[in-house]
């Protein structure tokens, strides 16, 4: 049981990280996470060859560790097209200006949020399926009884619903701000 409860809350932390990444109009460190570059003949996280700052609420700024990668940070931006920035450099350091979220954009996204939200309850459902696979073996085997098992399943159910109402509140909450203009 332990076991399916420490499953879930890596699922929850999961989702919450997805959910950082996700665009809500500000500019944010984490909305780069994803970003793969070219660096030194092989592909790396952006945070691995550069620092990510956000010296306005519209800008990223990225400082790359060795001057060198400059281009290849910004084709690794440019290639990532689910966040459809275009990043500009000076030489020195490459800056993003996130542009204001359309009403369609956000709507776009807010239904994207949607998709994680069904994402990490598929991912619970099946965690639940294993735990009382599991627990039917332990009765069949004699391990536990009938009653123990009832209370298992019960308690399990109880972990899901908690689950399932803070994967709602993380969704919701993130909406929320996605559809603040």
């Amino acid at each position: 049981m332990n076991e399916f409860k420490q499953k879930l809350s890596q699922a929850i932390g999961r989702l919450e990280d997805d959910l950082k990444k996700v665009r809500t109009g500000r500019a944010h460190p984490d909305m780069l996470d994803g970003v793969r570059v070219e660096a030194y003949g092989t592909p790396m996280p952006l945070n691995q060859v550069a620092n990510v700052s956000v010296p306005e609420p519209q800008l990223l700024q990225i400082t790359p560790f060795d001057p060198q990668n400059l281009d290849a940070i910004v084709e690794g931006i440019r290639k990532d097209e689910s966040l459809g920035l275009n990043p500009s450099d000076d030489g020195r350091v490459v800056r993003v200006n996130i542009p204001p979220l359309t009403e369609e954009r956000r709507a776009q996204i807010a239904k994207q949020l949607g998709s994680n939200a069904e994402d990490a309850r598929i991912v619970s459902r099946n965690m639940r399926q294993d735990v009382l696979n599991n627990f039917k073996k332990q009765k069949s085997s004699g391990e536990i009884t009938e009653d123990d098992l009832r209370s298992l399943e019960k308690e399990v159910q109880e972990e899901l619903d908690k689950f399932n109402k803070q994967v709602d509140e993380l969704v919701k909450a993130k909406e929320d701000e996605i559809m603040k203009v």
